[in-house]
């Protein structure tokens, strides 16, 4: 991990937002008043999605994918100028949030600046051909990080922008060579100390496809040598089919623990739902008692937590990354949840807490803890709205669910779960040895 990740960062949400869905204007400008908020939301770190120019060769939809990045160094016309972007970065950072932009390092759009004048820092196939190593990704290009003047370009390109900003997202960040991903941070810090890196790493299966087809992909346990944050996307999987039905919920919490006895001390990983390219979560769980229980969840996990623009009026259509597709306000409201959520994660969760869980796979209940050296935290999650008793390490007594305020009790090692998510406090002292 790199040393001088902010332990803070264990304690923050950050909000997503994709400006051609955000507004009917889709702009920087447009965005601004709608910044209160976002932030009211518990936001510190406000991720745009990218807001570079869009190659034109190769375009899907009428409008194209903005990970088709055409010009590093400038802003998407359709966003507004440069002086716009600048705006919006006053305002964002008026408000006390960061600000964190996109950048997608592994390839380009087949008609960008960046091959037009550097056509030496492309991979080329076989036949010597620009292409990608991602056959459905035929809008774009890949990059060679073999040649160092690619290097050099890319930093200054992020130098620039390290100015305005206080954070990248980096695409697809595994398939980019670490080295990159270190000297990189070193020289930003120069202009920009403490600024945040996230890492869009990869599904387990898909860097390991990647890697028996003999192209480079970073392990996680790599990539935290340089980023303070990286996707969750080590056990996705195991999540994904937890919520299909196909496995106990056991297993995935199992993963969950994993993660805890094999990375580094102060890990951080990137907590989420849904995401620009998942489904929306509300699409997945009709239910809205089961959607509060993995809400609520999500906040409890050790991890910065991501929400995507929508996710807080429970939108169940995942905007189209080609076409203009503005999401709807009209969904079922739950910005007070998220608000009162935002509020625990921020003052009761410890940024130097251990973590561990454990599931009641009859009942599909998750029991989560929390720990330091102050105090520990418990969380009972019933993900399919069930009631029933379940074994808890507390003492027998009665505590408030600082999620709705009643009171629940601990009777004989037990608490009864009735349907609905738990959160409680323990002070050091009454914890059992």
């Amino acid at each position: 991990m790199a040393r001088d990740t902010d332990i803070k960062l264990q304690n923050q949400v950050i909000y997503s937002v994709y400006l051609r869905a955000h507004t009917e204007e889709g702009s920087f400008r447009a965005l601004i008043p709608d910044l209160d908020r976002i932030k009211a939301l518990g936001t510190d770190i406000l991720w745009l999605m990218p807001i570079h120019p869009i190659g034109v060769k190769g375009r899907k939809g009428s409008l194209g994918c903005p990970y088709a990045n055409r010009d590093y160094r400038a802003t998407n016309p359709a966003y507004g100028t440069m002086e716009d972007f600048r705006a919006l970065a006053d305002e964002i950072h008026s408000r006390g949030m960061k600000l964190m932009i996109d950048v997608v390092y592994n390839h380009t759009s087949p008609d960008s600046v960046l091959l037009e004048q550097h056509p030496d820092f492309f991979w080329r196939d076989e036949n010597g051909n620009v292409g990608n190593k991602i056959g459905d990704w035929a809008d774009v290009i890949d990059l060679d990080y073999s040649n160092p003047g690619l290097w050099d370009y890319q930093i200054e390109s992020l130098t620039m922008w390290a100015k305005y900003v206080d954070g990248f997202r980096c695409d697809v960040a595994s398939f980019v060579n670490i080295e990159f991903w270190k000297m990189a941070r070193a020289m930003v810090k120069r202009v920009r100390p403490g600024c945040v890196w996230l890492a869009e790493t990869v599904h387990r299966d898909f860097g390991n496809f990647t890697r028996r087809a003999g192209f480079y992909s970073c392990r996680d346990t790599e990539a935290f040598d340089a980023f303070d944050m990286e996707y969750e996307y080590d056990v996705r999987e195991a999540f994904e089919r937890y919520v299909r039905g196909e496995t106990p919920l056991s297993v995935w919490l199992d993963q969950l623990n994993f993660q805890e006895s094999v990375y580094p001390v102060n890990y951080n990983k990137l907590r989420f739902l849904e995401n620009h390219d998942q489904p929306r979560f509300a699409s997945l769980l009709a239910s809205e008692s089961d959607r509060d229980s993995f809400t609520a969840l999500l906040f409890f996990l050790k991890g910065t937590t991501l929400l995507y623009a929508g996710q807080e009026f429970s939108c169940t259509h995942t905007p189209s990354l080609f076409e203009r597709e503005v999401f709807p306000r009209t969904g079922r409201d739950i910005s007070d949840r998220l608000r009162q959520l935002s509020v625990i994660k921020h003052t009761v969760l410890g940024a130097d807490d251990d973590f561990w869980a454990r599931a009641d796979d009859a009942n599909d209940i998750a029991i989560l803890g929390r720990e330091n050296a102050e105090s520990r935290k418990l969380g009972v999650f019933p993900l399919k709205s069930k009631s029933a008793s379940v074994p808890v390490e507390a003492p027998d007594g009665v505590y408030e669910n600082l999620l709705d305020g009643s009171s629940v009790t601990v009777e004989d090692g037990k608490l009864l779960c009735e349907g609905r998510p738990i959160v409680f406090v323990l002070p050091k002292r009454a914890v059992k040895a």
